[in-house]
């Protein structure tokens, strides 16, 4: 008798009654590779259906076998059908089956067939079907980007795997090239502290246990990875040079954390292209799920500035770098203003110093902003933690604001078109993602702009850096011009309001 196997093909949506009617069976099977009755193995199928918004029909069928006296047998059966609305019609079939004996060797045997249809109320060829999950890498505007990219997937590819990195509350990763050396940082959406996937069960039950003390209450949840590629936006745009190039990527490899179905559906299909090259060559994606995250550039040289900075007091620079470092120091506090930034520790920017008749460049001293997951706030800090800026506690910030950082800056802050296109530029970024409000987003604009107007008054009255982050908190919201029903129509004119609120636990 042949191994389990059960097929579900759903080809037009169906009511609930009538699905459940159909799909919802007891049979039952003898296992080819136990002697057992047929009474004593038992089959059951459960499908679920879902159609959300009259474009998309969601139908799944599973499948088990389970056998309870001295050995298990288990068969799983998946079953996708998939419509997406008037443009697209895509149908995907998966008969996944698998039998387990634990009393003998182990072993598996698995049968895996695939059908792609369309649906019949469209007219289009097979050729035209796309997989919802598949991606793309594509940097036209920065091809050398995406020869990084490229050089870290085919390292993937050919098992070099990215490393965990063992610090923070996410899972990041180094991703590296064919020869080992890192390429960059990749940070996952899904692996965040409030992502679904979050390696770090300390966080897990630090949220659990105590949520008035995780995260922060100001921030939109599970938007850290937009937070890395905008702040590296804004400092292209500033030209402050500070943040490595970061930018939102796609990328794929079994150490990245994945639930137990999405690794259990890889293995599955590995067989089947293996043991059946004619029908696993029809999967839009034989491995598992791409990762959608931020990929900021490796810098190499650089140490934490905590490490330069008790080095500096111990061996003054000479005054021409003491001059680079001021300047680079400036630039740092411009982009953590601007993005208001509340997790700027001295652990997480770097310092890259070389002295003279060492290095082959210009700059003896450069600095590096990485770490910015935790910006671009909804509202400002007001709850229990005010998140300060911890180089406000340095020398450097009681040093007013260079000519040179006034020059570099203060044209472009203070004109209103270049605000309104940086914030135009940071909604096509946000606006990508799945969970894009564009209510907040423009909440957290109306935090930005008002930092932008606080910094433009602070180099315009020569003011040093502590004195920045001690002026009133200000909120420049964009005002409404009326609409209709739920609907509501911004105009080009802007309220200034003072943020008055302050968190339990403030030193400014």
């Amino acid at each position: 008798m042949s191994s389990l196997e059960s097929q579900v093909c759903l080809q037009r949506p169906f009511s609930i009654a009538r699905l459940c009617s159909l799909c919802l069976s007891v049979s039952l099977f003898l296992s080819p590779c136990l002697s057992l009755s047929r009474s004593r193995c038992v089959s059951l199928s459960l499908c679920f259906y879902l159609h959300v918004s009259a474009s998309l029909a969601l139908a799944v069928s599973l499948c088990f076998s389970l056998h309870v006296a001295a050995s298990l047998a288990l068969a799983v059966s998946l079953c996708f059908s998939l419509h997406v609305s008037a443009s697209l019609a895509l149908a995907e079939s998966l008969c996944l089956s698998v039998s387990l004996s634990m009393s003998q060797p182990l072993s598996l045997s698995l049968s895996l067939s695939v059908s792609l249809f369309l649906s019949p109320c469209l007219s289009l060829s097979r050729s035209r079907c796309v997989s919802l999950n598949s991606y793309f890498n594509h940097f036209p505007g920065d091809p050398e980007f995406g020869d990084i990219i490229q050089r870290a997937e085919q390292a993937i590819e050919g098992g070099v795997f990215p490393e965990r990195i063992s610090q923070g509350s996410s899972g990041s990763y180094f991703v590296k090239d064919s020869k080992g050396k890192v390429l960059g940082v990749f940070k996952p959406k899904s692996e965040e502290p409030y992502g679904h996937l979050n390696p770090k069960w300390t966080k897990y039950f630090h949220k659990l246990c105590c949520p008035c003390c995780f995260g922060r209450g100001c921030l939109i949840p599970n938007q850290g990875y937009l937070s890395e590629v905008a702040a590296s936006l804004v400092d292209t745009r500033l030209g402050l040079g500070v943040v490595p190039k970061t930018k939102a990527v796609y990328l794929v490899s079994e150490t990245f954390h994945y639930n137990t179905i999405d690794r259990a559906k890889s293995r599955g299909k590995k067989y089947a292209l293996e043991m059946v090259p004619k029908v696993g060559r029809h999967f839009h994606r034989v491995g598992l799920p791409p990762k959608l995250g931020s990929f900021q550039l490796f810098v190499e040289g650089y140490h934490e500035a905590d490490y330069w900075l008790r080095r500096f007091e111990a061996e003054p620079l000479p005054e021409n770098i003491r001059k680079q470092l001021q300047s680079q120091f400036e630039r740092l506090v411009i982009l953590d203003y601007v993005i208001r930034n509340t997790d700027r520790g001295n652990d997480n920017w770097l310092i890259k110093y070389e002295k003279p008749g060492e290095g082959e460049g210009e700059k003896a001293i450069q600095i590096a902003a990485i770490d910015n997951g935790l910006a671009f706030p909804f509202k400002h800090p007001d709850e229990w933690r005010a998140y300060p800026f911890h180089w406000a506690c340095l020398p450097q910030a009681k040093v007013p604001f260079s000519q040179e950082t006034r020059e570099l800056v203060l044209s472009r802050l203070s004109d209103m078109n270049f605000v309104q296109d940086l914030c135009e530029d940071l909604y096509e970024l946000f606006m990508a993602d799945k969970g894009f409000d564009k209510t907040m987003f423009e909440r957290q604009m109306s935090v930005m702009r008002g930092q932008i107007l606080n910094l433009s008054q602070a180099l315009k009255d020569n003011k040093t850096p502590i004195q920045l982050v001690q002026m009133p908190r200000v909120v420049v919201e964009r005002r409404r011009t009326g609409g209709q029903g739920r609907v509501v129509t911004l105009g080009t004119a802007f309220t200034q309001t003072f943020h008055c609120k302050r968190p339990f636990f403030s030193s400014w």
